[in-house]
């Protein structure tokens, strides 16, 4: 049974670097905010500097201005990690001729992402690798009609070698052709 199953989990917003660019824009925008405030109450509420020598306008409010956005920035990645947006599974089921790929998303009517594929309308597993600056590597589906679903989670790009990896058993698993787009 189990090798007919085959269930690949999917890491969301619960990882390292969300956990810290949260606690840094946490720690930045607060510092900013209580700088701002600090030129325009004359009184230091920063204990490692002095902004009370800050001219409010145009300093200070500038400073109130970057930590506000810098908080409600931290607060949008703390509510994505406390939810959990992108975490999920893909799961190919030979007994069910069936491709599943599960997601979750923000809260709502559709919190619960589901796509469902028949095996038959799959034509190829396919490999995109990109450099650059913004390096993609991702695993894609390639159905038939030419769509080309992303089975990979955003994170960090793979090593080209685990990736290729990844890819050559899902093709074996599910006896479909290897391809690179």
């Amino acid at each position: 049974m189990q090798e007919n199953i085959r269930q690949d989990k999917i890491v969301g917003s619960r990882r390292f670097s969300n956990y810290f660019w949260s606690l840094f824009l946490t720690i930045g925008g607060l510092s900013f905010l209580l700088a701002g405030l600090s030129s325009f109450f004359k009184i230091n509420l920063l204990p490692f500097a002095n902004p009370t020598e800050l001219v409010f306008i145009p300093q200070g409010i500038v400073m109130m201005f970057y930590g506000a956005l810098s908080l409600s920035l931290s607060l949008y990645i703390s509510a994505t990690i406390f939810w959990d947006i992108g975490s999920g599974y893909n799961e190919y089921n030979k007994l069910e001729n069936l491709v599943k790929i599960v997601r979750k998303g923000f809260p709502g009517k559709n919190r619960e992402i589901l796509l469902t594929y028949s095996l038959t309308s799959i034509k190829s597993i396919g490999i995109k690798i990109s450099e650059g600056l913004n390096p993609q590597r991702t695993i894609y589906l390639c159905l038939k009609d030419e769509r080309k679903i992303p089975l990979t989670p955003v994170q960090q790009p793979n090593s080209i070698s685990n990736l290729e990896k990844q890819a050559a058993e899902l093709a074996k698993f599910l006896d479909l052709k290897l391809e690179n787009l």
